[in-house]
C-alpha cells in the first residue's frame, strides 16, 4: 500500500522573511518620504515663503506684537529690489541681540534718494511722505545725522510705531543683501488674517 503524502508549506521560516522584508521595505520607503518631505519644506523655506513670529513692536498697529506672518521671497531673489512702502523682514545689524534675530520694517527709501527727518516728519528727495500707517506718531530724528543720501545697494527702513522703533534712524542704512522677504500676509491670530499692506 503506497504511503500517502500531505502538501506542507514550501518552509515555515519563508513567512517571517517575508514580513521582514515587508516590514524593512516599509521602514525605508517611510524614511525615504520624510527625507523628501523635509527637504521639499527647507526648499519652499528657503527660496519660495516663510513664516515669520514678530519679536518687538515696532510696528504696532500694523503689526501686532506675537502676530505670524508670511514673507515671499521670490520677489527680490529674481525679480526686483525692495520698494518704498513694502514691508520688509531682514538680518538684525545687531548681531548680538539674541531675541530678535530677524526684524520687520517698511521700506521708506532705496539706493539714490536722499531721507530727512525734521519737524516730527520725514521727508524723502525733499518732498514730505503721507505715512498714514503711523497714525499720526511724530517721527524724531535718532542718532544717525539726516539728511543722508541712500546708497545704492542699501535701503532706509523704519517701523510704523515710530517712538518704539529701533530703525535705520539709529542703525543706518541696509544693505538689500540683509534683506530675506517681503512681508506680505498675516495668518495668526485668525482675527488679523489678512493680507499686509
Amino acid at each position: 500500500m503506497a504511503e500517502s503524502t500531505t502538501n506542507t508549506p514550501a518552509s515555515d521560516d519563508a513567512k517571517p522573511q517575508k514580513q521582514e522584508q515587508s516590514l524593512g521595505r516599509w521602514l525605508f520607503e517611510t524614511a525615504l518620504l520624510v527625507g523628501l518631505a523635509f527637504l521639499l519644506a527647507q526648499g519652499i523655506k528657503t527660496f519660495i515663503v516663510q513664516p515669520f513670529v514678530i519679536p518687538t513692536g515696532s510696528m504696532i498697529p500694523t503689526i501686532e506684537l506675537q502676530d505670524r506672518l508670511l514673507a515671499e521671497k521670490i520677489t527680490y531673489r529674481f525679480a526686483r529690489q525692495p520698494e518704498p512702502g513694502e514691508i520688509v523682514v531682514f538680518d538684525n545689524p545687531d548681531s548680538s541681540d539674541p531675541v530678535a534675530k530677524i526684524l520687520i520694517k517698511r521700506v521708506i527709501a532705496t539706493g539714490g534718494q536722499t531721507v530727512d527727518v525734521r519737524d516730527g516728519a520725514v521727508y524723502v528727495d525733499g518732498t514730505k511722505l503721507d505715512e498714514p500707517y503711523v497714525h499720526g506718531k511724530v517721527t524724531q530724528p535718532g542718532t544717525v545725522a539726516t539728511p543722508i543720501e541712500i546708497p545704492e545697494g542699501y535701503v532706509w527702513l523704519m517701523g510704523d510705531n515710530r517712538p518704539n522703533s529701533g530703525d535705520s534712524r539709529f542703525f543706518g542704512p541696509v544693505p538689500v543683501s540683509a534683506v530675506n522677504g517681503r512681508g506680505f500676509w498675516t495668518y495668526w491670530p485668525l482675527s488679523r488674517f489678512g493680507k499686509l499692506e
